[in-house]
């Protein structure tokens, strides 16, 4: 064989060589890059699990219990005391605006409730599931202040103040239901009474009374505030507007 034919064969297994060499390198690569990719698939795998394990017991579907709570209106709303001025509020215990309402007013309202000034119509809402992450945190909620609208009114607006004092922040989980029975206990709620929240008794009124507010009341948001029927567009983030409302309103009654 000459120098040509001998220089030629060398690069032709040196070529094949540096080919062989590059696929190797390849196949090792995508085989680290297959393996990131499964343990990444893998921990997500293993999140969803986890997620859906610790909302399962909150996301249970909602019963077929028609139960209507006792002590409400036609229209959907928990009543609280009698007086001359009716305050109707329309709340989703997720949304934040309504925690910043309830923050500012909720003293005034209770002073104004035990002074016999006020006649509380509270609308509690579920429009804000969604943004639980599953656990349907909103109607969970609504249906606990329902159950104890119906089984211990005198505490009612009690616990209403305590869900907003320990408000969980939109797009997480929410509270569980052993969080909010334990809320529910500090407010003064029977145990008894807060045993009964996982059995979903009144998700259907809260439902019935969502779409209500919407389709029927003209409610496009929460907080939503009338006195003695009229839209209240005031101030409902500062202490005293609102207040300043329900007096005139007593005044020309």
């Amino acid at each position: 064989m000459g120098t040509q034919a001998r220089t030629t064969s060398r690069r032709v297994r040196e070529a094949r060589a540096q080919a062989q060499k590059r696929t190797q390198t390849r196949h090792r690569y995508a085989a680290i890059g297959g393996g990131a990719i499964i343990v990444v698939l893998l921990a997500a795998i293993a999140f969803v699990l986890v997620d859906a394990a610790r909302g399962e017991q909150s996301a249970a579907p909602a019963p077929s219990s028609t139960a209507v709570p006792a002590g409400t209106t036609a229209g959907g709303a928990i009543v609280v005391g009698s007086g001359p001025v009716t305050v109707t509020v329309y709340l989703d215990y997720l949304c934040p605006f309504c925690g910043r309402f309830e923050r500012a007013n909720s003293a005034e309202l209770e002073r104004l409730v035990a002074d016999g000034t006020v006649r509380l119509e509270l609308h509690p809402l579920a429009f804000l599931d969604d943004k639980s992450r599953g656990t349907r945190y909103s109607t969970r909620t609504a249906n606990a202040v329902a159950t104890v609208a119906d089984q211990a009114p005198r505490v009612v607006l009690t616990f209403s103040d305590a869900l907003f004092a320990q408000q969980p922040g939109e797009g997480g989980p929410g509270l569980t239901d052993e969080q909010i029975a334990s809320i529910a206990a500090g407010a003064g709620v029977p145990t008894d009474v807060a045993a009964t929240f996982t059995a979903r008794r009144f998700e259907h009124w809260v439902a019935s009374s969502t779409d209500a507010a919407f389709q029927r009341d003209g409610v496009t948001g929460t907080p939503t505030v009338k006195v003695n029927g009229k839209l209240f567009d005031g101030d409902l983030y500062t202490a005293g507007p609102l207040t300043a409302a329900i007096t005139a309103a007593k005044g020309s009654a």
